[in-house]
């Protein structure tokens, strides 16, 4: 099993200003990755999802990507 990548590198809060780490868990295609491909737990996965749909929202992320 996958270990979880904010546990593992001790962070407490996903902050949707830190686009290089938000970048690792989006697909090709711009698309959030699912917390099964990640190994990210179901309470982080869902302050990821926000995060990035926060920097989406802010410009700092692309919705897609073509």
């Amino acid at each position: 099993m996958k270990q979880d990548y904010f546990s593992a590198n001790n962070i407490k809060y996903i902050d949707y200003k830190d686009v290089e780490i938000l970048k690792k868990f989006l697909s090709p295609n711009g698309k959030i990755m699912s917390h099964k491909r990640t190994g990210v737990t179901a309470k982080n996965q869902r302050a990821l999802a926000n995060a990035i749909k926060h920097a989406r929202f802010l410009g700092l992320l692309p919705f897609v990507v073509k």
